[in-house]
Order: structure tokens, then C-alpha cells, then sequence
């Protein structure tokens, strides 16, 4: 039996994170979509190590909100990747972009159909995002620009959980769910293409509900969940937990966007080409262990499920696991129509101004709300399986309510949402 040694190492709340060569150092990195959740901090974890990295390239069309302004061997360049392939090489080539390894996260969420899900405009979804790929791909090949590994960023979506019950757990090698268009594997099918023309290495990364404190970051449960315990606070009301009882003891694989970006460096430098990986926290995570804690740090008391309560009832469009059922989901309320209620907005706009934190439109709410929702209230649960990314070296972990309560306090720096009375 052969025997392998890896190091590891421990950095504030996350343990088992991988020891790099000391020979891995100056490299170039391209990251698309560095205004987003997912890109930001992305751009954050390379930038703690300048000497890996020396350069870092910035690409969307807004630059990235950093308080201290981007990191010192950080670039931005302005960038829409819906523009023709040749002006976005021609901007690459003005600016001598080069680039070791390429992190994808570029992502645009059409409005939803009137009165319906987020995701519902699927097939707009498709045509929009599988363009973005296929521009700034045929761009680095005009740009003579060819990376080593090109990590692509999707979601859980892959699994089909957005359409219903699906198997357990979820597996990277398990097939695609084609109940519906998907932009996810039209983008893997255009790198896994572009891999077979450039020579390029690829990996694809798959969180689960992201969490972290990034402005205008609608992909996101924290900031609507640190809003709606500041708001209960501020009128004297325990946080009141929307879903039914499945949902509260429902398992769920969180995904830290800061964990991510640490799974998807060393996916790129140390994992292997060609495979796609689970990103998630390695935690166990129910709302039912999750909501005590989260009303403790804001000075409130909670409130589950109880007997008694009445809950609408919303039945699942498909039954993506083939057999049984239907899923259900069950809930007291939507969050999305709590944000929109006038004690709600009252007491919000109050506590903007005391603490000094930005409120953003009402016709927002639905777009931010409507994920919590979703990360709320579920018809089936989310248990990703660690076993690939672990068989092939990777052995990070944070405790997922360390990772929400991190965030939360990040949230508050940001004057997104109030600061936890006992943080």
C-alpha cells in the first residue's frame, strides 16, 4: 500500500488548508467576475500570498468594491464579456494580460417572469451566460493568451436541487438533469471543447448556498438574514424561523465564498486536470442547530416550528430523482414579502439611520429576499459529498456557523447590516 504525506495548515477559522511548494510562486491569474460574491473573495485569497502571486488581473465592467482599494499586485480592467470576442482580445493585448490560471465567476441573473422564482427565465439564463463564456474564451484565443488550468465556478444547480428532490448525496460524477435548460453544461461543454483546442487543463467547482459580505451581492443568505434579525430586534419580535419542520432539521452543505476560493486554488495548482469538485464547508449544518446561535448574537430570542402553525404549501415542478414523490416546500411567510411590509420598512430605514447603512430599493427586495427564501425553506436536501476532493488531497474545513458569523461581521463593516449585539 502506498503511503502520501500532505502538509496543512490552519488560518483563523479554517483548518486542513493546503501547503503550497515553496517553488509554487510568481504566477499570473486572470479573475472574471471580481465584482461578484464569489470573485471577490477569490481575488481576496490570492492576494494573501503576493509572492504566489505576483499579478492579478481584475476583469468585469464594474471594478471591484475593495474599502482599501485593490490589493498592490491586483489590475483592473473594465471589461463586458457580451461585447465581440476580438474587442475583448483587443483590450487583453492593450493591457499585456497574461495569465497561469484563469478563475471564471462572470454571472448575470435576468429578471425573473412576472410573480415568478428567480430562476425561472431559464432559457434567458442559458442564452446570456453561456455567451459570456464563449466570448472571453474565443478572446483568449485571439489574445494568444493560454492558461495552464481554467477554473470554472458553477453551482448546485448542476444536481438539479432547483427543480426538486434529487439523489443523495450529491456526486460529481452524477448525470445531468435535463428537465429543463441548464447554462451549466453548455459551459462545460464550451471548455471542455476549449480545453481539447488550447491545450488548457480545466476543473469546475460546484458550491452550495454562498455566504459572504460583498456589495450588491443578491446570490447571497447572509445579508437579508442579518437584516431580518435586525429588524426583529429593532420591533421586540424573537427571530421567527419561516419554514416547516422538514426544513428546520433539512441538511444542508453550506458554501463560505472565502472556502471556495481556498478549494479552488489548490484545485488549479495541486488537484487534478479534468474534474469537478464539491465546494462546500465540510461542516454539518441544519437550521435547527444554525438559527439558536444566529438569534443569540443578535440579542433575541428564536422561534421554531411549533405545533399548531399553518404553512402555504408549494409543490415542486419536477421530481428530479425519479421516483416517489414530488417535493413540497412549506412555509409560515415569504421573506420577500416581509421585507415589503411597512413596519418592516419603517423600522429598517430607522435602524439605516442610526448605524448608518445602506437600503436598497424596493424593488430590489424580491431579488435578495427571494434567495433567502430559497436557502429557508427547502423540498429536499442538499448533502454534498466530500469524498472526490478528499480522495484527491483536499482536506479544508470551516464550521459553517463560524463562516455566518464571520460574515455577519464583515456585513456590519460594510454598513450593509447592523452590527450583532454580542458579537
Amino acid at each position: 500500500m502506498s503511503q502520501t504525506q500532505q502538509l496543512v495548515h490552519s488560518k483563523g477559522i479554517f483548518h486542513g488548508l493546503p501547503v503550497y511548494p515553496a517553488e509554487t510562486n510568481g504566477l499570473t491569474a486572470i479573475i472574471t467576475g471580481a465584482n461578484g460574491i464569489s470573485g471577490h473573495y477569490m481575488l481576496r485569497v490570492l492576494a494573501e500570498s503576493p509572492q504566489r502571486w505576483k499579478k492579478i488581473y481584475c476583469l468585469s465592467r464594474r471594478p471591484p468594491n475593495i474599502p482599501n482599494g485593490l490589493p498592490k499586485n491586483a489590475e483592473h480592467i473594465p471589461l463586458d464579456f457580451l461585447q465581440d470576442p476580438d474587442r475583448i482580445a483587443s483590450t487583453l493585448k492593450e493591457h499585456n494580460v497574461t495569465a497561469d490560471h484563469v478563475f471564471f465567476f462572470s454571472y448575470l441573473q435576468p429578471p425573473p417572469k412576472p410573480g415568478q422564482g428567480l430562476w425561472s427565465d431559464a432559457d434567458e439564463m442559458v442564452r446570456v451566460n453561456t455567451d459570456l463564456l464563449r466570448n472571453f474564451l474565443q478572446a483568449l484565443e485571439a489574445a494568444a493568451i493560454t492558461p495552464s488550468r481554467f477554473m470554472l465556478q458553477t453551482g448546485a444547480k448542476k444536481y438539479g436541487i432547483h427543480l426538486g428532490p434529487t439523489k443523495l448525496p450529491q456526486e460529481e460524477s452524477d448525470p445531468r438533469v435535463e428537465l429543463e435548460p441548464n447554462f451549466y453544461y453548455p459551459q462545460e461543454d464550451l471548455l471542455a471543447a476549449y480545453s481539447a483546442r488550447s491545450g488548457c487543463g480545466w476543473n469546475v467547482a460546484m458550491p452550495g448556498p454562498i455566504t459572504g459580505a460583498v456589495p450588491d451581492a443578491a446570490m447571497n443568505y447572509a445579508y437579508p438574514l442579518a437584516v431580518y434579525a435586525g429588524v426583529c430586534g429593532r420591533l421586540g419580535l424573537p427571530l421567527e424561523f419561516p419554514g416547516d419542520e422538514a426544513s428546520w432539521q433539512m441538511n444542508q452543505s453550506m458554501s463560505y465564498a472565502r472556502m471556495n476560493a481556498y478549494l479552488e486554488e489548490w484545485a488549479v495548482l495541486l488537484g487534478p486536470a479534468g474534474e469537478m469538485f464539491n465546494a462546500f464547508d465540510g461542516s454539518a449544518f441544519t437550521w435547527e442547530a444554525a438559527w439558536p446561535k444566529v438569534a443569540g448574537w443578535f440579542g433575541l430570542e428564536f422561534r421554531g416550528p411549533r405545533d399548531g402553525d399553518e404553512y402555504g404549501r408549494v409543490e415542486t415542478r419536477f421530481n428530479p430523482r425519479g421516483y416517489g414523490g414530488k417535493g413540497v416546500v412549506r412555509s409560515k411567510f415569504s421573506m420577500a414579502e416581509w421585507a415589503k411590509r411597512g413596519e418592516v420598512q419603517k423600522a429598517w430605514k430607522e435602524m439605516a439611520g442610526e448605524f448608518g447603512l445602506s437600503v436598497p430599493d424596493e424593488g430590489e427586495l424580491d431579488r435578495i429576499f427571494g434567495f433567502l427564501d430559497g436557502t429557508l425553506c427547502r423540498p429536499a436536501p442538499l448533502l454534498y459529498s466530500p469524498d472526490k476532493a478528499r480522495k484527491c488531497g483536499w482536506h479544508g474545513f470551516v464550521d459553517s456557523c463560524d463562516a455566518l458569523r464571520e460574515t455577519f461581521e464583515d456585513l456590519a463593516k460594510l454598513k450593509m447590516a447592523p452590527p450583532m449585539s454580542k458579537a
